[in-house]
Parts: structure tokens; sequence; C-alpha cells
């Protein structure tokens, strides 16, 4: 075993109570960001999407990205002094660590590499009564979990969380670079905001494959926002011809699941160096901003109400950096903010302004 290091109902346990060992299943810890789990025996992988229909895509490279824990994380109220997982980490290229927040303060961020591990981590006090302990696991892994044991404890419950958000997007919303999981831009935002969180964010391979946007329809949510663009412009997957209808074909999709959902298209990020450079599809980056947002107001039009494009930061909106990548790149973000009505009656939406978001993306893949 090592030693982790790093900066209302429930069950009540009997006084001076050992240890109790709960598996991946209990619904006391309050998995997020999951559709479900594989059926294998032993320790589990809690799945972001299902993976029965994986082999659609064609893509190994997709597979594996898409069985890796970004976003996935479980959260329980406990007065416990101390925590173990059992884990099991498959080979990871980007060695990304798994971290333990507790009242949302970073106090574990722990690198086993791969194999086997039970890792104990202690727990701040709680004299003041239950904590909510977080655990992150590593966003850029496929991470199994076989149990968590809690000690010391006299109390555990499931936390509670309001509203589940749902972002999809490239390397920018898996955020690759990003120092810990809990530090990426959409786990900070539902942090701060208190909602359930599923990151669909596919590093290198946001292609709007029909898969995706099944996953999309049929996950539970009441905001999605979509960062779209980037990816097909770099690799020339869509010329100027294919790339609006796909995007509608996309959301289509998406609203067959989600009629009245709010949606957010983030359309590509400024990059001054390659707005006029031309792809091997025929396509500027520019371009490609230019028809994704086209692909909105055609679909507007058309009568969809509860879609935005914010092109802009709202009045007086405060801009915070988030680090997304330590010399890599730096993600800028808008504090969340409500979007603009947009006729009488319309619900305000809480979202990410595209404005508030800037990237160096000559080091982004």
């Amino acid at each position: 075993m090592t030693a982790g290091t790093g900066p209302d109902s429930g069950t009540r346990c009997a006084p001076g109570a050992a240890e109790e060992r709960l598996v991946p299943g209990d619904p006391r810890l309050s998995f997020d960001g999951i559709a479900g789990w594989d059926s294998g025996d032993g320790a589990r992988l809690p799945l972001r999407m299902p993976v029965d229909r994986l082999d659609t895509v064609m893509s190994a490279n997709f597979s594996r990205l898409a069985r890796t824990t970004a976003g996935v994380r479980f959260a329980v109220r406990t007065d416990a002094r101390s925590l173990e997982l059992e884990v099991e980490v498959e080979a990871d290229p980007g060695g990304s660590p798994l971290e333990v927040r507790a009242d949302g303060a970073l106090v574990h961020r722990w690198t086993g590499g791969p194999g086997r591990h039970r890792v104990a981590f202690p727990l701040p006090g709680t004299d003041g009564g239950p904590a909510e302990v977080e655990v992150w696991l590593p966003h850029l892994s496929v991470t199994r979990i076989a149990a968590v044991t809690l000690r010391g404890h006299r109390y555990v419950a499931a936390a509670a969380r309001t509203g589940r958000r749902l972002v999809h997007g490239s390397s920018l919303t898996h955020c690759v670079h990003a120092a810990g999981p809990s530090d990426t831009w959409p786990a900070l935002v539902a942090a701060e905001r208190g909602w359930r969180l599923r990151n669909l964010g596919l590093a290198g391979e946001a292609y709007l494959d029909r898969l995706v946007a099944r996953t999309i329809r049929d996950a539970p949510a009441d905001l999605i926002v979509l960062e779209l663009g980037i990816n097909a412009y770099l690799r020339g997957a869509f010329t100027a011809r294919s790339w609006g209808p796909a995007v509608c074909g996309f959301l289509d999709t998406v609203r067959d699941g989600h009629p009245r959902t709010p949606v957010v298209v983030l359309t590509p990020l400024s990059a001054p160096e390659r707005e006029r450079a031309v792809n091997a599809a025929g396509l500027t980056l520019e371009g490609a901003r230019t028809l994704t947002a086209e692909a909105v107001r055609v679909l507007e039009r058309l009568g969809d109400r509860d879609l935005h494009l914010p092109t802009r930061s709202p009045p007086g909106g405060r801009r915070a950096g988030v680090g997304c990548g330590p010399a890599r790149y730096q993600v800028s973000q808008c504090a969340i903010s409500s979007a603009a009505t947009r006729g009488p009656g319309r619900k305000s939406v809480p979202i990410v302004c595209a404005s508030g978001i800037s990237a160096v993306w000559s080091t982004v893949s």
C-alpha cells in the first residue's frame, strides 16, 4: 500500500467504526460523468460513452480515448479519516494523475503509473461535520476501480449536485495538458456551479461522428456545450460543401433526444497564423468558423430557439485565467454568464462565452 501525497441522509455507522469497503456500484459513491460500467469481473471500468459500437468509428485512437476516464469522479459526504482506493491503470502516454479534493480544496495529487495499486489518502480533520470528498480519476488514462475503503468514519452519504452539463470537443475540451483532471476548464466550471459533468472531449478526434451524436442524444443533460471545428480543419476532414451539412446533421441527432435543451456551439477559436491558411480540403480556419456559425443560423431559421452561438463576452463579463497546460496552451475563460434572452419568456441560459477562450493552436493536436 502506498500513501497519497499532495498539496441529509446517509449511512450512520456505529461509534468507532473501523472501516467500510464500497464497491463501484454503491450509490453512496455518486459516480459522475459516466454512462455505465464495463461487464468485466474484478476492477471495473467506468464508461463515459457506450463501447459496444466503438468499432463503427473505425479508429483505434478514438476507441482508446473513449475508454479514458476524462471527467469521471465520485463524491461522498463523510467524516472519514482516510480513504483507500484499489485501482488498475493501463499504460498512459499522457501520465495524468488521480486527484482527491475535500470541500473543494485539492488535498492529494497521485501518479502511480500503469499497473494495480492500493493507495491510501489521509483526509483532513472534519470536526465541523462531514466533508464533501471528491476523487477525480486520471483524464488521460484507462482507469479501472475495484473498491473504495473508508476508515474512521461514522457517516457516509452520496454528495448532492444539481444540474447536468455535457461538453464535447477537441483536446481543448479533453484538456490533455491540464495539470490534473480537476483542473480542466469543464471541471472548474462544474465545481463553481455545483453541476454534474459529462466530459466527452476527444483529443484530436472531434469529427462529428454519429456515435458521439447518438451518445449525446441519449445522455441526460440540462445544458450541452459543443466545441466544433478545429480537428476537422487541422486534418482537412471536410470540404466547404460537406462541413456545414455535417454540423446540421450532428445537431439534428442531438435534438432527437434533447428537443428543448439549451445547446451552446463554440466555433473554432482564433489563431492568427491559421486564419487564412488553406488546409488539405481547401478550407481556411476563418471559413470553417463561418460555416459552423451559418449551420447554427440555418437551424435557428428553421425554428430551433434553444441554440446559442456566443460571439463575445457579455457586458461586464469577468475573465479568469484557467490553465490547461504548463507552457503548452492557456485557456482564458469568461465567467459563467447568462445568455441574452431572444424573445418574450425566454429563459436565460448559463454559457461559456466563446470569445473568452483563446489558445495557441500551434501546440494543440
